[in-house]
């Protein structure tokens, strides 16, 4: 999948070029450090993480190192150079010695906002750790200069450690004063929204639950998510500013309130089967009769409903031709086959969309279509919901439209006002599902649309402000962790598929909550545990990142139990996780029901 757009950039020659005159010309400082010189740069080892630095593209990873036990890996895309960077507080007309060791192509190592001349060093090939060094002085007036590194667009990942900023420190000056008037408001069952006035001198804000430091945030206001339901939590902030941290503010209590079933009453059991079932076309895997469906399957989604056109919004459902799947029923045995699901407490949902099923509700005319269009085949086939599998290009953000809470995009607030009214019009027993990849919801912990700056792609996050509003009327989300590239966790870390690593990891994200292109001031809420199911592939043969029975269990063991974690450390446990979701019941049927059993072994 095509992840980003390059930024327009002039040719790499003439950039390096202009690096290395801009570089010669600085004056060499005495290579001797002075007495008052101290190295200034924050955790310059990454020992601690990225704690202190600033680096959307980037990692700590234990080797390779060239010293201690961590370093900095950071991997540029097609748009972006992967810059990792810090500021500093330094004195006014002041000489100043910047090194560090790194490893890779086109790594620069720089500082910005120096007051005089800015600089920057390079190496074009490092494949072991090599030294770049640069200096610079300060203007008369700088007090904050902006330490980095970067790569270069899609050339590939970079290391870097150790870097130091040798000079004067700054002027110590004095900590703010305590933030005054502290609030806590909108508790829901897993999160608090907190907001306080802002504290003279103060550059940002440490924020406290129950005595232990939490995040820092820029802004005078936080949500804080992964709570528990039903609980009291002590809140306090502090002002911070480079002389230090102010004493704290008042405590503030706020209690969560109890977990709801949201989305009406689902009628679903603890835990639930989630399946596609192949009813409008034939693959690989056979046609399945919806009556021969075992009785394990909880929930079952009719795959597809697609478009007259992309922006017609007019849903049709066709169902499978006996010359294209042989043994398929009729009309008549179809609909008696759902009453007979339903009568036995199963849900059957029509499902829009699909690889090929491309909806854009570009107007306000093509989101009433979509109403009527999917109202018909509900009524007509007597069904209990809708499923929303968006894929492709369906949803994308427009440029500028960078809050996933107050989305501005006409074919997301179409979409969220269609699934609206079908919901008061079918009330709180229409069960509504979505089924989105994770480029379009878990990727939006990185990137948002096309970015502040454009060039990003304008799907990456799409999704998010689609379930935000929609949260207390969904039923479930089961994101498909499968087709998918690597995605960074809440531990900083890209996490890839193949192991019950990526589905910890990703599922982690919806029940704590993420900020959303790194944001924090702009944190997508946590979804509650019933109202999450993780997708998977049912075989080899159903979609990439296939894992065994065996990487299942270890999933909801980490989950649901805390047990069987790996490396990944999840933010919470979570007993009344939905369930699972599958591509698909032919494909499960094809494999011998793998995926039917494993779910049973584990639930009953």
């Amino acid at each position: 999948m095509d992840r980003s757009r390059p930024h327009a950039r002039r040719p790499l020659a003439v950039l390096l070029t202009a690096t290395a005159v801009a570089a010669a010309g600085v004056t060499a400082l005495t290579p001797d450090a002075r007495a008052a010189d101290a190295d200034l740069a924050r955790n310059g080892g990454f020992e601690t993480g990225l704690d202190g630095w600033n680096c959307p593209a980037g990692a700590t990873v234990t080797s390779p190192v060239h010293s201690g036990a961590s370093a900095l890996k950071a991997t540029p895309a097609g748009s972006d150079n992967a810059r990792c960077a810090q500021t500093v507080t330094v004195k006014p007309d002041s000489a100043y010695t910047l090194s560090g060791y790194v490893r890779g192509a086109y790594v620069y190592l720089g500082a910005s906002g120096t007051g005089t001349t800015d600089v920057s060093t390079w190496t074009q090939s490092a494949p072991d750790w090599q030294k770049l060094t640069t200096t610079f002085r300060t203007g008369p007036s700088t007090t904050r200069v902006t330490i980095y590194t970067h790569g270069w667009y899609g050339i590939g990942a970079y290391h870097a450690d150790d870097i130091t900023l040798v000079g004067p420190g700054g002027g110590t000056g004095q900590p703010p004063a305590p933030p005054t008037g502290l609030t806590a408001s909108g508790a829901t069952s897993t999160s608090v929204a907190l907001s306080w006035s802002p504290a003279a001198g103060a550059t940002s804000y440490a924020v406290y639950r129950d005595g232990a430091r939490i995040r820092t945030v820029t802004g005078t206001s936080t949500t804080v998510t992964g709570l528990s339901p039903s609980t009291a939590y002590a809140f306090q902030v502090a002002a911070l500013n480079d002389a230090g941290e102010s004493a704290r503010s008042a405590t503030v209590t706020a209690t969560t309130s109890a977990p709801d079933s949201g989305g009406g009453d689902s009628g679903l059991p603890e835990h639930a089967l989630v399946g596609y079932l192949h009813a409008s076309f034939a693959n690989g895997s056979g046609y399945t009769r919806l009556a021969d469906v075992p009785d394990s399957w909880d929930v079952i989604d009719l795959a597809f409903g697609e478009p007259t056109s992309v922006t017609s919004g007019d849903i049709r459902f066709e169902r499978c031709p006996a010359t294209e799947c042989p043994g398929v029923e009729s009309d008549a045995e179809f609909k008696a086959a759902i009453r007979a699901k339903q009568a036995a407490g199963k849900k059957v949902l029509i499902s829009i969309g699909g690889q090929n099923g491309q909806v854009r509700l570009t107007t306000t005319a093509a989101r009433d279509t979509f109403v009527s269009s999917v109202s018909r085949i509900i009524d007509e086939y007597g069904l209990d919901g809708l499923d929303i599998d968006f894929e492709g290009h369906s949803l994308s953000l427009d440029t500028g439209d960078t809050d996933f809470r107050n989305p501005k995009t006409p074919v997301i607030v179409n979409l969220i006002s269609a699934l609206k009214t079908l919901k008061a019009k079918y009330g709180d027993d229409f069960v509504l599902t979505m089924a989105p990849e994770t480029f379009f919801v878990q990727l939006g912990h990185q990137f948002y649309g096309s970015g502040p700056w454009g060039g990003q792609d304008p799907r990456a996050g799409a999704y998010l402000p689609v379930i935000h509003a929609l949260r207390d009327d969904l039923t479930l989300l089961h994101v498909q962790d499968y087709n998918s590239g690597p995605i960074m966790g809440l531990d900083g870390q890209y996490h890839s598929m193949g192991g019950a690593d990526f589905h910890i990891a990703m599922t982690d994200m919806l029940l704590t909550g993420f900020p959303v292109a790194g944001d924090a001031n702009r944190v997508f809420p946590p979804l509650r545990p019933d109202q999450v199911a993780i997708g998977m592939p049912a075989t080899v043969n159903a979609g990439n990142g296939h894992v065994s029975p065996a990487e299942v269990v270890k999933t909801l063991n980490c989950l649901t139990r805390n047990t069987d974690c790996g490396s990944y450390r999840t933010h919470g446990t979570w007993p009344s996780l939905r369930g699972l979701m599958t591509w698909s019941i032919n494909w499960d049927r094809f494999g011998g029901w793998e995926f039917q059993r494993t779910f049973d072994g584990y639930f009953g």
